[in-house]
């Protein structure tokens, strides 16, 4: 992070050309509020220092006895003992006291915010206690149905109506009253028996649609513009699942547009409104799924069925450590946790659900794609590519995946390899376990079909791949990938979707009159 900073600081130099220190008052007028006090930390940045001997002396970035030096850039001419003694001359003043980023003034309320919901995986802010909430960020209704009431914890997305909703709307899904025309409750006239059901994913980053965007760092068009969803990004864990494949409900503002199976869903049934969960976390595994479960929020007796997506795709062939290999779930781990899951599920979720095993990607797509095109932070000087990207971070034993994003090709295949055995514990849960709340279903996760219908609209491969991370699937991906899903979902588990309901013109009608969104 330290050098994704500090390098955006000298290109802005390079680009505008001026001092170091113009470069950034410049960044900290683009960036919002309180936030600026990150870009004044690197107020003292000299013109010899390059990013990586700025982060090492802000011990940011550090070397442990034995480990190589890591390093993103060509190491400067002078010796590094040097410029790291001059760099922490000038800063040990600056972060003298401060032992974190959270230690700063007016960043440590936000950061005691963001450590509960990272902690918890529940909405900040709620005051009912009913896991939804009235507020986007923190949890809050970018990640599950917004709550039309929070002060009564019986009114929440995703609950069967109260007495069919006569008098107030105990779902949020906006329809409640009486038809004066013959006295049937809306909620009863609509949705009665028409299949309502909510839809919840149980996932990693890729589910909740982690995306750095690139124009903080592209130079060439930034401006304050640039920056102004920074507060949203960062109390949302710089995930954006309002736009997801699963869970999306907003238009992109990140490029593509959005597709979900949340959104087609409520198309096929008006009454399915705001009834979405993501549970989903970076890093997700089908190990720490375990404890990300207890956040679902379904009462069995009060509430719909649901589809639940569970679709953790790479963190469990995925990890930064040098024996990666020997760091992966075991196909024994992948059962005895994916059956373990769902057997919670079944103590919580209302009869009649159904439950989708997404299998693991095939990550060679990434390093396939990528590892010669130049990385955003290249793209000025065409000096760093995805290749060497990778390498700094696996050196840095931080690499999103260590297995996948290396030029070792033996490693990437065998990566791949364990990723199939695990898809095929999927595969036979799907086929040999049986409960009593849901039925269970497989499906492989779409990237090769991904690619050929996006081949098919004129696209390249590696626009289906984040350009910040070189990582994560891309809202066209996503928005890609949903559509794929839908077509299967309707040839091999029409079941699954629920029927169409035949009110959906009314009810668009009534609320078209009454001013209604």
């Amino acid at each position: 992070g330290c050098v994704l900073v500090v390098s955006v600081i000298e290109q802005l130099a390079q680009w505008h050309n001026s001092t170091v220190k113009a470069a950034v008052e410049r960044l900290c007028n683009y960036i919002p509020g309180k936030y600026q006090i990150i870009c004044h930390m690197f107020c003292c940045i000299d013109r010899e220092m390059n990013a990586d001997v700025v982060c090492h002396s802000l011990k940011l970035c550090k070397q442990d006895p034995g480990q190589p030096l890591c390093h993103l850039y060509p190491p400067p001419k002078v010796s590094w003992f040097s410029i790291f003694f001059q760099s922490y001359k000038l800063w040990k003043k600056i972060f003298e006291g401060f032992s974190s980023v959270c230690a700063f003034p007016l960043l440590d309320n936000l950061c005691e915010k963001m450590k509960y919901v990272i902690r918890n995986k529940l909405p900040f802010e709620d005051f009912d206690g009913d896991k939804f909430s009235t507020f986007p960020t923190l949890r809050g209704y970018h990640w599950r149905g917004r709550d039309c009431n929070d002060k009564n914890t019986t009114v929440y997305p995703g609950r069967r109506p109260d007495n069919w909703d006569v008098t107030s709307d105990s779902n949020c899904n906006g329809i409640w009253g009486v038809d004066p025309k013959d006295g049937i409750p809306y909620e009863e006239k609509f949705c009665k028996g028409a299949d309502s059901q909510g839809v919840v994913l149980l996932g990693d980053s890729a589910g909740a649609h982690f995306h750095i965007p690139p124009e903080w760092m592209t130079v060439t068009e930034m401006s304050a513009k640039s920056f102004a969803n920074l507060p949203m990004a960062f109390t949302d864990e710089l995930d954006w699942p309002q736009f997801s494949e699963i869970t999306g409900f907003l238009n992109s503002t990140i490029g593509g547009w959005t597709d979900s199976l949340y959104l087609r869903l409520r198309q096929r049934n008006r009454c399915n409104h705001r009834d979405l969960q993501n549970i989903s976390q970076n890093g997700g595994s089908s190990g720490n799924l375990l404890y990300l479960i207890k956040s679902l929020a379904r009462n069995q007796l009060l509430d719909y069925p649901a589809i639940v997506i569970y679709a953790t795709i790479g963190n469990d062939v995925c990890n930064g450590n040098r024996d990666t290999l020997a760091h992966m779930t075991t196909p024994k781990e992948m059962l005895s946790n994916v059956v373990q899951a769902l057997r919670y599920l079944d103590t919580r979720l209302p009869n009649g659900s159904h439950v989708i095993l997404t299998g693991l990607v095939d990550g060679r797509f990434l390093w396939d794609n990528l590892h010669d095109r130049y990385h955003p932070l290249g793209q000025l000087n065409r000096d760093v590519t995805y290749s060497q990207l990778y390498s700094f971070l696996d050196c840095l034993q931080v690499s999103p995946c260590s297995g996948w994003l290396t030029p070792n090709e033996t490693l990437r295949n065998l990566t791949s390899e364990r990723a199939l055995q695990l898809s095929n514990v999927l595969k036979e849960i799907a086929t040999s376990e049986k409960f009593a709340n849901f039925d269970v279903f497989y499906m492989d996760f779409p990237l090769r079909q991904t690619a050929e219908e996006w081949r098919k609209m004129g696209g390249e491969p590696w626009q289906l791949i984040e350009p910040v991370d070189g990582f994560h699937p891309s809202q066209i991906a996503a928005a890609l990938g949903t559509s794929i899903t839908w077509q299967k979902a309707l040839r091999e588990w029409p079941q699954v979707l629920g029927k169409e309901n035949p009110f959906n013109g009314q009810i668009q009608a009534i609320f078209k009159d009454q001013g209604g969104h």
